[in-house]
């Protein structure tokens, strides 16, 4: 008969490692669930799929490799930050994002940008000031040839960098989910006449302002900047832009 240590000692796995523990368990599967989150919100953020469409589960397992469990928790997570809305007997959806919604959305991000824009002013050193430079020429060469998908790309490396320098991680947060649930809003705006001519000399003043360790300046030019993209988006509302 073995002894009483032996009975309580943990059984190892078939292949003679170690079994999982529980703790080791519930690890592994958030990050499964985790995974499945953000390759469903970077393919939300890119636009493969539509406002108003529908997320299968079953469609969403096999996409992303992952269980019912965890594609359910990924779509509850992004529904906390506004990307997907859940309704009764129609399970998932994206969200649609009203104009009027986005402006009020907008709103909230001149003030944190601005925050956000203050505080790299503060912490930029030379090294980051000559990347924002590069940045910043860059972004006038592509107006300049005409080549607005590389300027807007441009256009997300700037914001990145400048959230990047300012290390400000609540602000991080909270930007991160205000734009994207301003994603359909972007690209109506992108096809605006005349708007990187119109955003390109305010994103050069954000950059003057940031390497000139300026935070007041750059506070104030970056809240001038998402002003201006409020006006557009009014414009859209007023041409007759829809939801």
């Amino acid at each position: 008969m073995p002894a009483e240590h032996d009975r309580d000692r943990p059984r190892s796995a078939p292949n003679g490692s170690a079994p999982a523990t529980g703790t080791a368990a519930r690890s592994a599967a958030g990050t499964v669930a985790a995974g499945a989150r953000e390759v469903l919100r970077e393919a939300i953020l890119r636009g493969e799929y539509l406002p108003g469409e529908r997320l299968v589960e079953a469609q969403l397992m096999a996409r992303l490799a992952a269980s019912r469990f965890n594609v359910r928790a990924a779509l509850q997570d992004l529904s906390a930050e506004g990307l997907v809305e859940m309704q009764r007997n129609r399970g998932a959806l994206v969200r649609k994002v009203s104009l009027p919604e986005a402006v009020e959305i907008t709103e909230v991000r001149m003030v944190v940008e601005g925050l956000v824009a203050a505080r790299a002013a503060e912490r930029v050193d030379t090294a980051r000031a000559d990347e924002l430079e590069e940045i910043r020429v860059l972004m006038r060469r592509a107006v300049e040839a005409g080549e607005y998908r590389t300027y807007s790309d441009l256009n997300q490396r700037l914001h990145a960098l400048i959230g990047d320098i300012a290390g400000h991680r609540t602000a991080d947060r909270i930007v991160e989910t205000l734009r994207g649930q301003l994603v359909r809003h972007q690209f109506m705006l992108s096809l605006l006449p005349g708007r990187p001519q119109v955003s390109l000399p305010q994103h050069e003043r954000i950059i003057a302002a940031i390497r000139d360790r300026d935070p007041g300046a750059a506070e104030a030019a970056m809240r001038e900047h998402i002003a201006s993209v409020i006006e557009a988006l009014r414009s859209i509302d007023y041409l007759g832009g829809t939801a």
